[in-house]
């Protein structure tokens, strides 16, 4: 049998699983840390319910899936968690879902260990969504996933600093209340509404157009030109305002990527 035959023929299994995303579907890849529980906690000892050197981590790692090839119009990151919504109509890899998830997954797991020092892995799926409305409640569900996060984590990592331990912190809010949380860190010092934004809400990057002033030879003079560059957002809206800004990137085939 020589190679074309070969090829042909075991293709077909290599292939049989190939899933590809519909056209006029809109696409979120959603990303995780895997084991990051250990890493920030035991390996690395990171400051407990959040530390800045980990946010600048995921933020790093964000925008280096912006700029990996693909047209990604607007990022997400909370905790160990990235969001990724891509511009309509892209058509990477043909819409082939395993080329998606193992190049993100790759590429996420590459920058962020760079970055550290130390080996770290994400893994990836692809989340299609059917119209605006869905891409809208899907950005507004992990920022909520967020805040939830936030609240249970301060609760729980104070009691820890109290001397509880790791079953008596958690039996302690079983079931609780956000007002009976609100008001256990509130008796503790610490104001919820208060705590920064990025912490309770995520962090978005998106591409912005600026102008940057040069100097053009041919002319020998100044020029403006206009350019495009990735904007870290600490302080995201909330409710319809978030959901407004997230169907504004669904707009942002012209802008160059």
């Amino acid at each position: 049998m020589n190679f074309d035959e070969l090829d042909k023929k075991m293709r077909v299994y290599e292939q049989s699983l190939d899933q590809v995303i519909l056209p006029e579907t809109y696409m979120v890849a959603r990303l995780d840390g895997r084991g990051f529980t250990r890493l920030t906690k035991e390996i690395c000892k990171f400051e407990a319910p959040f530390d800045a050197r980990f946010r600048d981590l995921m933020v790093k790692t964000v925008e280096a899936l912006m700029d990996c090839g693909f047209r990604i119009a607007y990022g997400f990151t909370e905790s160990d968690e990235i969001s990724l919504l891509f511009v309509p109509g892209d058509e990477t890899f043909g819409r082939k879902v395993r080329k998606y998830n193992s190049t993100l997954a790759g590429e996420a797991s590459a920058a962020f260990s760079l970055a550290l020092g130390k080996v770290a892995t994400f893994d990836c799926r692809i989340v299609p969504l059917p119209n605006v409305e869905k891409v809208r409640d899907y950005f507004l569900w992990r920022q909520e996933d967020a805040h939830r996060n936030s609240l249970n984590s301060y609760c729980y990592w104070t009691l820890r600093k109290e001397g509880k331990s790791v079953q008596e912190a958690t039996a302690m809010l079983e079931g609780q209340s956000v007002s009976f949380k609100n008001e256990l860190l509130f008796s503790r010092g610490i104001n919820f509404d208060k705590l920064p934004s990025w912490q309770k809400r995520g962090i978005g990057i998106w591409r912005e157009q600026y102008e940057k002033e040069g100097f053009n030879p041919l002319k020998n003079e100044k020029e403006v030109a206009v350019r495009n560059r990735l904007k870290v957002e600490y302080e995201l809206p909330l409710g319809a305002a978030y959901g407004d800004l997230i169907e504004g990137f669904l707009h942002m085939d012209d802008l160059k990527m």
